[in-house]
Formats: structure tokens, sequence, C-alpha cells
């Protein structure tokens, strides 16, 4: 496998998963973070595929308005509005959270936003695992703090938070601690909610190994020369060494996987996180 095989690929309606569920209406609003590209925009589109109203926010405007240009191409039968916002901003997540509850009743909240940065521990740099935690943890937990009251409003009270977890939340590897301790921290935040839902307000985790996406492509050389091999031995040895499964998700494998958790199928998935690794975690040569 090479670089050119990893380049995140198009969403076509084809692969979107239509899955019967009645709160799957244009009344209820799922909220996505990270929606600019990536698995956060497969997941919009997923969602607007289910019928869903979409927020769809993210930092990046232009990656905003690729996203509804996407779904307008694909005739989605639901509709993704944007709304710009800083995640590492209080401002800005209050705000983003009003915006969507002008669409319709907030439902579903799918924080999937997410930065890398490669470094030891010795010279990992504070402002950048500062700025990863409040992207990657506080914002989810503002987030659902903000979304719940709104869960609770619906039609039948009920609500559910899909967090994007990764196969760093189970195990590590080096030169990842911003990454690995936010994805820890994620489980952390999904089990917290279930606790407190009793059933209602439901939560669950999405861990995955690498999967096709702009974060993943992005750090290729900073792993290779970090680790003094090629891209390619990067690709085949680090992303894909211990897979069982030899080829990367795509994004709308995972977003496919964020509407099952929060469709009425996942009515028993509470607190609880969906392991799509390929084997990387639980098997050993």
């Amino acid at each position: 496998m090479s670089q050119d095989q990893v380049t995140p690929p198009t969403v076509t309606a084809e692969e979107i998963h239509r899955i019967d569920d009645d709160a799957f209406t244009d009344r209820n609003v799922c909220l996505v973070t990270g929606a600019g590209s990536g698995i956060g925009r497969a997941t919009a589109l997923a969602a607007a595929g289910n019928g869903l109203t979409v927020a769809a926010t993210d930092i990046d405007e232009d990656g905003l308005a690729g996203t509804v240009d996407r779904g307008e191409e694909l005739g989605l039968e639901g509709d993704i509005e944007t709304v710009v916002g800083d995640l590492t901003e209080d401002d800005d997540l209050e705000r983003i959270v009003d915006e969507a509850a002008e669409l319709g009743d907030i439902k579903y909240l799918a924080n999937v936003a997410g930065m890398q940065h490669i470094d030891s521990i010795e010279n990992f740099p504070m402002e950048t695992y500062d700025t990863m935690h409040r992207i990657m943890l506080r914002a989810p937990l503002y987030l659902s703090k903000l979304c719940i009251p709104h869960f609770r409003e619906t039609e039948d009270g009920r609500g559910c938070v899909g967090n994007m977890g990764s196969v760093h939340g189970h195990y590590v590897t080096s030169d990842k601690v911003g990454y690995n301790v936010s994805k820890f921290g994620l489980r952390g935040l999904t089990q917290s909610i279930a606790a407190e839902g009793e059933g209602e307000i439901r939560a669950y985790s999405i861990s995955t190994g690498y999967v096709k996406t702009p974060l993943v492509t992005d750090q290729l050389e900073d792993t290779a020369e970090q680790r003094g091999i090629s891209v390619d031995e990067v690709i085949e040895d680090v992303m894909l060494g211990q897979s069982r499964v030899k080829e990367m998700m795509e994004p709308i494998d995972v977003a496919n996987l964020f509407l099952l958790g929060f469709s009425d199928l996942g009515r028993h998935l509470d607190g609880g996180d969906l392991l799509f690794d390929g084997g990387m975690t639980l098997t050993y040569e």
C-alpha cells in the first residue's frame, strides 16, 4: 500500500447505510463536530442521508461548504446547516448549540473533531497538548453538558452522544501522548454520560484503527521522520502491521456506525465502545 492508497475518498449515496428509525426525521437535529472533512463530513452526510437535520460545525468554513455541496450533489433527504465555530472557545460552543437548537430538537451529538501531533513526551509542546485537550476532550464534555437538557426536551425525552474514540483509547503507540490521553479520556466521558443517563440519555464511543482521513494522511511524513523509516513502511508496518484486516476503513464506514449507535438498533449500547480495529488490539502474532 502506498500513500496514494490512503487518499481520503468521496462519499457516495450508495455507501450511506439507511436505517428505518422513527426518530430519524427532519424535526430531530444531529450536531456533528469536525464536519468539514473526513469522518465528520461523512457522519454529517450519513445523518442527512437518514433524514435527520444536521448542524455541521467546524472551524473550517470552506470545508463546511464542501460538505453542504456534497450533500446537495447526493440529493440527501435531510438538510445540512453549517455553524462555523472554534471548539477551544466556550462562547463558540454555547453559540453552536444555540444555533443547532434553532433548527429543531437536538437529539444526537457526534463528537468527531480531532487533531494530531507527533512528538516524544519529553519534546511534546504543552501549548499543543492544551489545544488537543480542549478540542478532543473538553469540548465533547461541554457540548454534552449543553446538549443533554435539549435531549430531555425532545418528544420522547431521549438523546444520544457518540464519541469518536480510537484504538489509542485501548492501547497506545509512541510519540502521540496528546492523542492517547484524549482518547482514553473520551471513554471515561462516554461511561460517565451513561452512568447518569438512566438509559434515556445514552452514550457510546467508536474505536477504529487508521481511517483514510486527512488527519491520518497528514501525519505520515512526521511519523516516518520520527521513526526513521519510509512513508510506505509507516503505512505497512505501523498503521496496518498489527491489523488482521489489511485495509484501512473509509470515513463512511465509521459514519454508518455513528448512525447505528444513534438508532433504536443501538438501544442497548450505553457506555460501550464499538471496537472496529481489524483485530489490531485483540490479536497477536
